[in-house]
């Protein structure tokens, strides 16, 4: 969060609340995930803000480990980061130019993912226009009905594959739906149909495997691999121990301590009342910080080792703790307790908020005083 400097206070001291962004970890979690790779090469995916962690501090680490190639969603992300990157560095959106933003597309040295014959059509008309070939990525539909060729397109595009004329093609592409399930049937299916569509279209690095699909094993990695949520913390398979070293801590600021008899409703609603004396304990974090109003009544914060269960809901602003845990006097104000952290990671808030850690990581804010540190001290 960009405060002005003004005053006796810093601006971890007017803020709510400390998000610390790990970049180390990322290098970290970079090298890991291009560790499980052959000769292929490790893309970054920087999407939504490097999920919420902030794309402009992300991306720059990742390049000094070597990463060459970054995937962002929409076209503005990609203008918003290209000069952050230097220009040996390819930005691929993978929703493509919207209708009409072609040329922005190609004038900012973005690569566009083409995922329609419509989307073909208008980059090859742009480089027919512009009197180039102009590099681009094909993506196929392997079985998601999300992005990429459908099946009558790709057959449409397999005999008629003139009508690539223009196009650079970078790379053939395809997502996995279920890769986070290693023993869903679906992988395997998928990974048929995208060998059945690479072998109908112009030759063309592969890239198939996003976080998960890298530990589907080497069938999955083909030539590229894009690496997302791992890169940023998040467990790449479900059941199994994470392998990826945490990336972010979150630290709300307690702002109150109160001493209450049983009985005593707390929060909106009052859906959570005290069953015996104790104290509860406000933090200066919401939902309008991107905490999940879900996580009322479920969630937990710590001070130290020790759980405070949240009482009652998340309000906007502030979460109400059971904190009759800790002696009085424990949490002074400006305390920092832990809302995502040592004893609690992203993935753990996430399944008692019945999401995932991906979208906690999206959500998180932008009131929090945003600390980066790379190697133990501030970056």
């Amino acid at each position: 969060m960009a405060v002005a400097e003004t005053g006796s206070g810093s601006a971890a001291d007017r803020a709510g609340a400390l998000l610390t962004i790990d970049l180390g970890a990322i290098r970290e979690n970079y090298r890991l995930l291009r560790g499980r790779l052959g000769s292929g090469v490790c893309a970054g995916v920087v999407k939504a803000d490097a999920y919420g962690l902030g794309a402009a501090r992300v991306a720059p680490v990742l390049y000094d480990e070597g990463c060459r190639e970054f995937f962002v969603a929409h076209l503005e992300e990609g203008i918003a980061l290209r000069s952050s990157l230097p220009t040996d560095a390819e930005l691929f959106v993978l929703h493509g130019a919207p209708a009409g933003a072609e040329l922005d597309c190609a004038e900012h040295g973005l690569t566009p993912v083409l995922n329609s014959l419509e989307q073909i059509d208008a980059w090859t008309a742009l480089a027919a226009t512009v009197g180039r070939s102009l590099p681009a990525v094909l993506q196929v539909d392997s079985g998601m009905a999300r992005m990429g060729l459908p099946e009558d397109e790709l057959s449409v595009l397999a005999e008629d594959p003139g009508r690539l004329e223009g196009v650079g093609l970078r790379a053939v592409m395809s997502h996995l739906a279920c890769a986070d399930d290693q023993e869903h049937p679906a992988n395997r299916e998928q990974l048929q149909r995208f060998r059945s569509a690479l072998r109908r279209l112009p030759a063309a690095p592969a890239s198939f495997a996003n976080s998960s699909g890298i530990f589907l094993g080497p069938d999955y990695h083909f030539d590229m691999v894009r690496p997302g949520a791992a890169l940023y913390g998040v467990a790449p398979v479900n059941g199994q121990l994470n392998p990826m070293r945490p990336v972010v801590r979150l630290q709300g600021k307690i702002v109150q301590v109160r001493e209450v008899p049983a009985g005593t409703p707390v929060g909106y609603g009052h859906s959570f009342r005290t069953t015996a004396p104790g104290r509860i304990a406000t933090v200066s974090v919401g939902y309008a910080d991107g905490f999940l109003r879900s996580l009322g009544n479920r969630g937990i914060a710590h001070a130290g080792s020790v759980a405070l269960p949240f009482a009652g809901r998340v309000s906007m602003d502030s979460i109400t703790l059971d904190a009759t845990a800790l002696p009085r006097g424990a949490l002074p104000m400006g305390t920092l307790v832990d809302l995502i952290g040592p004893e609690q990671p992203v993935d753990a808030v996430a399944e008692r908020a019945g999401t995932i850690g991906y979208e906690i990581l999206t959500s998180l804010g932008g009131r929090y005083c945003r600390r980066y540190i790379d190697g133990g001290v501030e970056a």
